[in-house]
């Protein structure tokens, strides 16, 4: 018997086992690999699942919230603007039910405001109709009485008609006709006359007085303005003058108190200011640190001080020049001092000093061949313009402020007078104070004495010839002797000879009235009367 060897067949058989099981064991394996993965698969699907289920209801309950919320939000809102609406439409109703009263309550014044007026007009009416009941019975009186007079009047006329041979109305024009010539011929005579007697004696006297005062009056005009100019030696003069920052022109301008222009004119400084005295002194300091050269501010003061004492003697002097030029003695030292600060001032370009000497002097010579006071009209003459001298510090017309300086110093009351009325503010009261108001204007007006500008002196020449032809019956006017005389030529069938006196005063008022110029105008009234023939 053949014994089987066990071991050997398994060893055998080993190798082919061991794949199988091998192989077994991988699909196995895989088997449950792939069991394992689906169901981790599936463990992680539900998880996931259960998540997403999750968030799904969440999201659910916060939409759900949310709607809530914005769901009350909108009721909230919807009744806050319900209870807008509602207070909106109270106020509103309750602003017009006020409206309303306040209108009815005006209606309810008015109604009794129209009631009253309709009584008070009730009454009226039944005032109105006694009255005039009452003027009725009175009128019938009245024409009764009126008709008793008029019969006694047309029997009066027709026998001063059976009188006179001559109807009602004839003689009415007559009567008129005859008056009114007479009236115009008598009017015009006696006018004629009056100022043919007083020219003969007074116009002529008059102009030998003046002609006779110009002539002796022979005084030159300065043509002085309120900018003075002084010349520099080079422009780099400009930049020392003023001074590092300024401060050189600052004193300067501080100390006078004036002001001092430097603009790009070559080699000039202006020096600007109303103040005629202070500017005098701006001008001399200003030549005097030129030539010295030494321009700083402790220099500068030192010599403004020294130009204001020397410029004050100046002034004094002029104010004795000028007195004793005149004859005049007795004037108090404040009077003389304020009279040469005259010097420095200028109206119209002309120097007021001067003038005032000139005024003088005229007022004098007329007072000489009148045989009034000489020296009270040559006194009152030079001082005429004493106001002047200090408009620029105290307030009010140079009449006002000369007439309080010359009460200050006690100055003679006729001298005071002649000053205050020397442009007819106050009226004069002596002769002399007549002749000082003729004397300015005789200086003032002459050819020469003052300037005016062009534009002025047209408007003034416009104004004049406007004036003399809105006269009815002026043909043409013409503005001559520089705006001295008018000539105003008339149509003869419109103006007769008679009305021609009374047209050339009535233009020389109007022009009073509506004009300011110097001296007088002369209106001469031409009438011409042409009949012209031809021989054939």
């Amino acid at each position: 018997m053949q014994t089987v060897n066990y071991g050997s067949l398994f060893l055998a058989v080993d190798p082919l086992v061991t794949v199988l099981l091998a192989i077994v064991a991988v699909i196995v394996g895989a088997g449950v690999g792939v069991v394992l993965g689906l169901w981790i698969k599936n463990q992680s699907f539900k998880k996931k699942l259960g998540d997403i289920q999750k968030v799904t209801e969440k999201m659910l309950e916060d939409a759900r919230a949310e709607s809530k919320a914005i769901k009350k939000e909108a009721i909230l809102e919807a009744k806050e603007q319900e209870h807008k609406l509602r207070s909106d439409f109270e106020r509103e109703t309750r602003e017009k039910r006020q409206e309303l009263q306040k209108l009815e309550h005006r209606l309810n014044q008015k109604e009794e405001t129209l009631d009253k007026k309709e009584e008070n007009l009730l009454k009226r009416n039944e005032e109105t109709t006694r009255q005039q009941n009452n003027l009725k019975a009175k009128e019938a009186e009245l024409d009764k009485k009126l008709n008793d007079i008029a019969e006694q009047h047309d029997k009066i006329v027709k026998e001063f008609e059976k009188i006179a041979q001559m109807s009602k109305e004839e003689a009415k024009k007559e009567l008129i006709d005859a008056i009114e010539d007479e009236a115009k011929r008598d009017a015009a005579g006696m006018v004629k006359n009056i100022e043919a007697e007083a020219r003969e004696q007074g116009e002529r006297k008059a102009k030998e007085i003046v002609s006779l005062a110009i002539q002796k009056c022979s005084t030159e005009q300065a043509t002085e303005i309120t900018v003075s100019v002084v010349p520099l030696p080079n422009d780099d003069m400009k930049a020392r003058i003023i001074g590092r920052e300024g401060r050189n022109i600052r004193t300067l301008e501080n100390a006078t108190g004036i002001e001092l222009i430097i603009d790009d004119t070559p080699e000039v400084v202006i020096v600007s200011g109303f103040d005629p005295v202070r500017r005098e002194v701006a001008r001399i300091a200003l030549e005097k640190l030129i030539q010295d050269g030494r321009i700083h501010p402790a220099r500068i003061e030192e010599t403004v001080e020294k130009v204001k004492k020397e410029l004050d003697q100046q002034i004094k002097e002029a104010g004795e020049s000028a007195m004793f030029e005149c004859g005049i003695f007795g004037l108090h030292p404040e009077i003389v001092k304020t009279l040469g600060r005259l010097k420095f001032r200028t109206s119209y370009g002309q120097n007021v000093l001067k003038h005032s000497i000139e005024v003088s002097h005229l007022a004098g010579v007329m007072a000489t061949e009148l045989g009034v006071d000489v020296q009270l009209a040559k006194r009152a003459g030079l001082l005429h313009d004493l106001g002047k001298a200090v408009d620029f510090e105290v307030e009010g017309t140079h009449m006002q402020i000369g007439g309080d300086l010359a009460k200050k110093y006690r100055e003679n009351h006729n001298v005071i007078n002649a000053i205050l009325a020397h442009h007819g503010d106050v009226e004069p009261k002596t002769i002399e104070a007549v002749l000082v108001q003729a004397a300015d204007a005789i200086s003032g007006a002459r050819p020469g004495a003052r300037r005016e500008t062009t534009t002025n002196y047209v408007k003034r020449l416009q104004k004049l010839e406007e004036i003399s032809s809105s006269f009815k019956g002026v043909e043409k006017c013409y503005a001559i002797q520089a705006g001295r005389e008018v000539r105003v030529m008339v149509k003869p069938e419109q103006v007769d000879d008679s009305q021609t006196l009374f047209l050339a005063k009535e233009i020389a008022k109007k022009i009073e009235q509506e004009m300011e110029y110097p001296g007088q105008i002369k209106v001469n009234v031409i009438r011409e009367w042409r009949a012209t023939e031809y021989a054939k």
